[in-house]
Formats: C-alpha cells, sequence, structure tokens
C-alpha cells in the first residue's frame, strides 16, 4: 500500500483523554502506536489527550485519532485540530459532533427513506416519562445520547422499571433516547475510504453470552463470539446492510472511517449508530472485519493514516 504520509513524520497518536471511554482509548492508542513502529513510523508517540493539548501537540505534524467519547469522538479534538492546522484521521468536526448525538443522527438519517430506524423517543430532564413513552411497545432500551461502549444503557422489560433506567441514563447525558428493543441479534459493519471510494467491509455478527450486547460483552474476551462474515442474514440482507451502511456514512458527512451498527430481526436490519471513531484494541469489531477481507491490523492502521485531510 502507497504510504502517503512520509515515514520521518512526526505523528501524535491521541488517546486516553477525559471520557468514560478512557480506558478504551488507551488501550487502542498503544496497539495503533505499536502498528505504527512496526510500519517504520518511528516519529510517533502516544499524546494523552489532557486540558494542555494545545501545548502537548507542538512539534507534531499529524494526529492520529484514537480517542473515544466526549472531547475526542465530538469534534471537540478535531476542531483544536483545525486551528492548529494538523491534519488528522478520521472524520472532521460535524460529522463527528453529529455523530456523537444518536438523536440528532436519526434525525439526519430520517431525510432518507431506505434506512430504516427503530422507533423511538427523545428525553430532555424534566420531561414527563411516563407520556414520553406512550406510544412506545415495552421492551424498551434507554441510553444517553452522546455516550459510547454502552455506558448508561440499560433494558427496560416493564413500565416499573423505566424511572431507574432513565436515572442510569442521565448519571452521563441530560438528554436520553429511548428506543423499542429490538429482540434480534446485533451485525456491525465498518466504512473505509480508501482512494477517493467508500466501501462497507464484511459484516461482523456478535452472538453474545450477556442479555445484550452491554459493555463487560464488548471488552471481556469470552463473552461475545465474533462472527465474520455474518452467517445469520441472507444474501439479500447482507448486501442490503452493506449499502445503508456506506448511505449512512455519506448522508453524516462521515470521512475516512466509521463503523455502523444494527440489529437484525427476520433478516431486517435497523440502523443503531454510527461510530466514527471505531477501537482499535485487541477485542475491536473494525480490526476482525478488516482481517477477513485480507487487511492484517498494520495495513488497517495505514490505510486510516493514509485519510488524512479527507475530513474538510
Amino acid at each position: 500500500m502507497e504510504y502517503i504520509v512520509p515515514k520521518e513524520a512526526k505523528i501524535a497518536v491521541l488517546c486516553g483523554g477525559m471520557s468514560s471511554e478512557r480506558e478504551v482509548s488507551l488501550r487502542s492508542g498503544k496497539n495503533v502506536l505499536g502498528a505504527l513502529k512496526r510500519l517504520g513510523y518511528e516519529n510517533s508517540a502516544l499524546v494523552d489527550v489532557s486540558p494542555n493539548i494545545m501545548d502537548d501537540l507542538k512539534g507534531f505534524e499529524y494526529a492520529y485519532n484514537t480517542m473515544h467519547g466526549k472531547y475526542g469522538e465530538d469534534g471537540c479534538i478535531q476542531g483544536i485540530l483545525e486551528i492548529l492546522k494538523i491534519p488528522y484521521t478520521g472524520c472532521g468536526v460535524m460529522s463527528s459532533a453529529i455523530c456523537m448525538n444518536k438523536e440528532y443522527t436519526k434525525r439526519i438519517l430520517s431525510t432518507c427513506k431506505d434506512i430504516p430506524l427503530i422507533k423511538s423517543v427523545f428525553v430532555r430532564k424534566g420531561d414527563n416519562l411516563k407520556d414520553a413513552v406512550k406510544d412506545l411497545k415495552y421492551p424498551l432500551i434507554t441510553k444517553p445520547v452522546s455516550e459510547g461502549s454502552s455506558f448508561g444503557m440499560t433494558k427496560v422489560n416493564k413500565p416499573e422499571e423505566l424511572l431507574k433506567a432513565y436515572e442510569e441514563a442521565i448519571k452521563f447525558n441530560d438528554d436520553v433516547l429511548i428506543e423499542e428493543f429490538i429482540d434480534g441479534f446485533f451485525v456491525t459493519v465498518g466504512v473505509i475510504g480508501l482512494q477517493g471510494k467508500e466501501f462497507a467491509t464484511e459484516i461482523l455478527e456478535i452472538r453474545t453470552k450477556t442479555e445484550w450486547y452491554d459493555f463487560d460483552a464488548k471488552y471481556t474476551k469470552g463473552l461475545s463470539e465474533f462472527i465474520v462474515p455474518a452467517t445469520g442474514l441472507s444474501q439479500q440482507a447482507t448486501q442490503k446492510v452493506k449499502d445503508i451502511a456506506v448511505k449512512a456514512h455519506q448522508t453524516a458527512g462521515c470521512s475516512g472511517v466509521s463503523r455502523i451498527d444494527f440489529m437484525i430481526k427476520d433478516d431486517e436490519p435497523y440502523f443503531l449508530e454510527i461510530n466514527t471513531n471505531p477501537g482499535m484494541t485487541d477485542t475491536s469489531d473494525l480490526p476482525a472485519q478488516a482481517k477477513v477481507m485480507g487487511i492484517d491490523y498494520d495495513n488497517l492502521v495505514l490505510t486510516i493514516l493514509n485519510s488524512v485531510g479527507l475530513n474538510k
């Protein structure tokens, strides 16, 4: 693969930060740094993002963003990098800000008739919960609108459980998205930009030993089985998921790389969310999806690195 970023370039691998996903981000950052070193980028270094980030980035020419959650995936760090004129990987300011908010992502994607969305309501602090969910069918899923890694998410089986679940969600955000629970299985598909084109990876199907794909299932080895390529979809549904993923990526203004999550029920996909900075840990989805396509971890890192400058 072509090396667009010179090997002598000084690359800051941004990780850590101040979000609830800090520990996951540190794991992603360490893995990416190892790959960059193996690829010959000896001037790469980890930068644990802090309020001193403007000073910490002095001397660096490029930024490889492995941050997750608040400040790293919501347009904040992207805006700083724009001001400093440091090219960076992944999505830009606008798409990062939109996709970090699950409600506004759904509002943008609702402009496309062929992107199937789960019935939901958006609840702000002080709203009447009972009135808000009156048109939804139980069970429900409550989730903070701007968190990843399943933080603050709860499955609600009956009305008397709703308040407790809502209170768990608002520990993370004042705004909460409440969706009808799709009793199906979880799949995810990456979208990667390469040589001016965007393509979907193979679909990864996840079977968990937990009731649903929660934080423990995502980051504890042995609690989830990755099946890639997915076997639970028909050929027609497989192509449909890939097509919807690319369309969602483009509609939300994403660039470089993203990962789109779906629930599948009766061979029909239902959009869940867009991740604009997919995890790069040992148990993350995107590396597993790329591997089955013949793209090993190091070449996946190089592909994403080569996307710098596309996020305008």
